[in-house]
């Protein structure tokens, strides 16, 4: 029997059918009205919406409010629990560079971070001597919405770059800030990709600007002074599949400019002995040849796929010869550990790599060729590396945390091998580690694989299948959900419920392969393992199909919508937060910002009829059909250029025109953010409760 009771009439959205067709084969759209044809346009500017579609996202937010209105207190109840976790003026442990030290905080009721430094052997807890560098909550007033893409110093230390977006559409605007005096010079940058690369003078710097596609195709050198106009273009990316970025090297040597898909990689090396010169290429781009690559002095140290290496070894090469047949093997490629990213400094080569499903941190002194590892002795644990801020270093930092451990940041002397205890989570309202439990359990997958599953749950929780679970899942670009410290699900946990991972295939969890199977031709092995943790969880009566809540977002609000479709009876409600769920669509529309880089992970429909079918078959939005679904929540933001808001909105539509069951479908429009939600750390807390509250209505807990 559904909860939610005397609901108003759900709005129903017109149908104008729109007719596609694709190598022979005609599709109808219904929905397809409610993307707006100025969409370019419009993420920059939302209050030119067409009006008949702004009535229609009102009017689903309307009857969504109606619908959670008897959970407003368990909501205020929840963002209070959530703060309460939250130590409102804290600050990070500053990363030492040069004659200072530079790092962030918070002030208590403070949304927003604010940059700072202190002298580099001052004690971080000084106000006497903390430099407010940039302040993020006054530079949000009188915003709706306010991000910062950052504050990247200059190696003088003299000025600062920083980058806003205000409407949730992530083109950012850039200013450059003198750091002596805390006010921004005359330059202003529009549509930039939010950050940028010092040349080493602090005099210019590199940055990408989007183009009305939203798409990085272009990096600029910046000379200070001097308006945008007037910037050279240093080097425009031709084919609209690859992304593109720009990054400096610690010993500011090189400019790096770094053109990759999700398959493929070429990096172009500008000297910052000449910053006019035309950028190098390393290695040109092969389909499925990726790498990265850091400086090592008279090295370039190369995290690299080549001659089969599938979860990936290290090479090195010459400064003065980079090039591919100049490369030679120093971390060989070992099966079954995938190295994740790597970092080098003067004597010591470091690399986070990923065994037997849990991350370990290996150094290896770079004069004698020893090596050791950093890892922990938890069932389930997340590691976090962010190494250091200098080249010619012994110490560099790493971050630690499980599902029931705070997390605790560490510095490391790779040379001695002593580690630090910098900082450990606060958590003001109280935590209790051992009044809770994780485990890393594994379910047998439809072809035999194992799928492990990363649960939280109170000791004192039975189980004997009565729990409320909500199971959370992603799967898609590589992307490991870490096993770390939540004091957000913490909410739902204290309230009986086992919060569970499945980390299931199309992330990286068990090594790349895991990641192969889930994607292309193989991607409906990650809904099929998304169920199969439910079956697990059903079958070993940590819960029960009648006690689930899914949830997921983004691509894996792809998998919300596929399991929704696939097998609505083992669910008891869904979320899914700016789901991609209209898939054949988005993938048949290369004008969308993501649709040309997306085609190595779903296909490309719009060239291969193979692939036409294979989407086809899965896409949530063209699947849906007369079924009783769920209780469903749906999230999404009008200016998202990532997922656009019409997916979610076509995707409602659908369903409550399919369903033949009495759940509601509800849809919740942010009309005044993108991607990410709400910006604010307590912003996006309410929306985190609003989503628990939901979860806690579906299962009968409210």
């Amino acid at each position: 029997m559904s909860v939610f009771k005397n609901l108003p009439a759900a709005p129903v959205a017109p149908k104008k059918p729109a007719t596609d067709t694709r190598h022979g084969m005609t599709r109808t759209d219904d929905y397809a009205w409610l993307r707006a044809e100025n969409w370019q346009a419009m993420f920059k500017d939302p209050s030119i919406l067409d009006p008949e579609i702004r009535r229609h996202l009102e009017a689903e937010n309307t009857y969504m409010n109606a619908a959670m209105a008897d959970t407003k207190d368990l909501q205020k109840t929840l963002f209070a629990e959530m703060r309460g976790r939250i130590k409102e003026d804290d600050s990070s442990v500053p990363m030492k560079d040069g004659p200072f030290a530079y790092g962030t905080s918070y002030v208590t009721g403070g949304e927003h971070p604010r940059y700072f430094r202190i002298p580099r052997e001052g004690a971080a807890g000084d106000e006497t001597i903390r430099k407010v560098l940039l302040d993020g909550d006054r530079e949000a007033e009188g915003k709706a919405y306010f991000r910062i893409a950052g504050l990247d110093h200059s190696s003088d230390h003299s000025r600062g770059i920083w980058g806003y977006d205000d409407k949730g559409s992530e083109y950012f605007t850039l200013k450059v800030r003198d750091l002596s005096t805390g006010e921004d010079l005359e330059d202003l940058l529009e549509n930039t990709g939010g950050g940028g690369a010092w040349a080493p003078d602090g005099k210019s710097f590199f940055y990408t600007v989007l183009d009305e596609n939203h798409r990085p195709s272009k990096i600029f050198h910046h000379v200070i002074g001097t308006p945008q106009s007037e910037d050279r273009l240093v080097y425009e990316e031709p084919d609209a599949g690859f992304f593109m970025s720009v990054g400096g090297s610690l010993l500011d040597d090189f400019i790096y400019i770094d053109i990759h898909d999700h398959e493929t990689s070429e990096y172009r090396l500008i000297p910052t002995s000449d910053l006019a010169a035309e950028p190098r290429i390393v290695a040109e781009r092969v389909t499925g040849l990726e790498y990265s690559m850091t400086e090592g002095g008279d090295v370039f140290y190369i995290l690299t796929n080549a001659d089969g290496a599938k979860d990936f070894k290290i090479m090195e090469a010459p400064v003065e010869a980079p090039q591919k047949e100049n490369w030679r093997e120093v971390v060989p490629h070992k099966p079954g550990t995938l190295i994740l990213s790597h970092m080098a400094y003067a004597r010591h080569l470091v690399w986070l790599q990923r065994r037997n499903g849990l991350p370990e941190i290996v150094i290896r002194d770079r004069r004698t060729g020893e090596e050791h590892a950093i890892a922990f002795a938890e069932e389930a644990y997340s590691l976090g590396l962010s190494g250091a801020a200098e080249y010619d270093t012994d110490i560099i930092r790493f971050s630690y945390s499980s599902m029931t451990t705070p997390s605790q940041l560490f510095d490391y002397d790779m040379q001695t091998r002593k580690r630090t205890l910098l900082k450990t989570q606060e958590v003001p309202s109280g935590h209790d580690p051992d009044a809770y439990v994780t485990r890393r359990v594994f379910a047998p997958a439809h072809d035999g694989e194992q799928v492990p599953i990363t649960l939280l749950y109170r000791k004192d929780t039975p189980l004997d299948g009565s729990a409320p679970c909500l199971l959370y899942g992603y799967g898609a670009y590589g992307i490991t959900i870490p096993a770390s410290f939540n004091t957000n699900c913490l909410s739902l946990v204290d309230r009986g419920f086992v919060y569970a991972i499945a980390h299931i295939r199309g992330g990286k969890d068990k090594g790349f392969h895991w990641y192969e199977d889930g994607k292309m031709a193989k991607k409906t092995n990650t809904f099929k393992d998304f169920i199969a943790a439910a079956d697990y969880l059903n079958q070993e009566k940590f819960t029960s199909y009648a006690n689930i809540v899914a949830e997921g977002g983004s691509a894996g609000g792809m998998l919300m919508g596929a399991i929704a479709n696939m097998a609505p009876e083992k669910f008891r409600g869904i979320i899914a937060a700016v789901p991609f769920v209209d898939v054949l669509s988005t993938m048949l529309d290369d004008t969308l910002p993501l649709t040309p880089p997306e085609w190595p992970e779903w296909g490309n429909p719009i060239d291969s009829p193979e692939f036409y079918d294979i989407i086809a078959s899965y896409s949530p939005y063209d699947n849906v059909g007369a079924r009783p679904y769920p209780a469903i929540l749906a999230l999404g933001g009008l200016t998202d250029p990532r997922v656009t808001y019409w997916e979610p909105a076509k995707w409602v539509a659908k369903l409550r025109e399919e369903t033949t069951g009495s759940e509601p479908i509800l849809l919740k429009t942010n009309m005044d953010a993108g991607h990410g939600g709400a910006s604010g750390r307590f912003q996006r807390l309410e929306e985190i409760a609003f989503e628990y509250a939901f979860a806690i209505k579906v299962a009968g807990k409210a």
